[in-house]
């Protein structure tokens, strides 16, 4: 295996114990970078910290542009890696601070530089936290149509309610209209509350503590809906099988890794 094909299995895969190394270094120098955006964002910061925090972030930007650029170099299909989701999210990381130089007033721009936490996400394909993710991300696949019927089966409920209250408040100028009503009906079911519209009336009153009451119900159907999917996802993973080459996951009754192509011992 050439240097270049080294270097390129340690830079995109995790299944080394360089490569491990490589994204948890990258993944603290994202987390850091993320705490001194977040800082910078406070007023009155003193000068002498301003100036700190500057050379910090063009240091990270330095060494996520070199990054970048190696990502690039070794990936036998550039271009593909440059315009994927994840090229996409690498150039945005960076990009603002180098905007800086040459357009004024673009300081509100380098917020952007919070999407470099995205890119945790792909660094957390360590086989622990990938395993993880792909349950979590498998159980809201499978529970996508569920939630999908009981978001719809929602918008008729919070209609009929917002309806409803629209007649019974019908003097009260908090409930103008229709839409304005199924707007009260939605921040009370979601049990948030903001109270700047309110019932005056018995009826209205009412009404409004039964939705609140069925608020509290309906939040536990989706959490309910996605548990029982995650668990289940979780006894089939059981049945798998890792290929000890590429930590690719398998059918148990598979003879050869769908990915590598490497042949289980029996």
């Amino acid at each position: 295996m050439s240097i270049r094909e080294k270097l390129y299995r340690i830079v995109f895969f995790s299944d080394t114990k360089a490569g491990r190394n490589f994204d948890l270094a990258l993944l603290y120098c994202i987390l850091i970078s993320f705490i001194v955006v977040v800082l910078e964002s406070i007023p009155n910061t003193a000068p002498e910290v301003a100036e700190i925090y500057y050379y910090i972030e063009w240091g990270f930007t330095i060494l996520f542009s070199i990054e970048y650029l190696l990502r690039i170099f070794l990936n036998p299909k550039p271009l593909k890696y440059i315009f994927s989701l994840w090229g996409l999210i690498d150039i945005l990381a960076i990009l603002p601070t180098y905007l800086g130089l040459f357009i004024g007033g673009s300081h509100s721009m380098q917020a952007i530089r919070i999407v470099r936490l995205m890119r945790a996400f792909r660094i957390l394909r360590l086989t622990k936290f990938s395993r993880e993710a792909e349950l979590l991300l498998d159980a809201l696949q499978r529970s996508l149509y569920k939630i999908a019927v009981f978001m719809v089966f929602m918008f008729v409920v919070v209609i009929f309610l917002g309806t409803v209250m629209y007649v019974l408040e019908s003097a009260n100028p908090g409930f103008s209209s229709i839409p304005q009503s199924i707007y009260w009906a939605i921040v009370t079911v979601t049990t948030v509350g903001f109270g700047d519209v309110v019932p005056i009336t018995i009826a209205g009153k009412f009404l409004a503590s039964l939705t609140m009451l069925i608020g509290y119900v309906i939040i536990a159907v989706p959490t309910g809906i996605t548990a029982v999917e995650y668990s289940r996802a979780a006894d089939e993973k059981k049945k798998t099988k890792t290929c000890a080459h590429c930590a690719e996951e398998n059918k148990s009754d598979a003879k050869f890794c769908a990915n590598c192509g490497n042949q289980f011992s029996n």
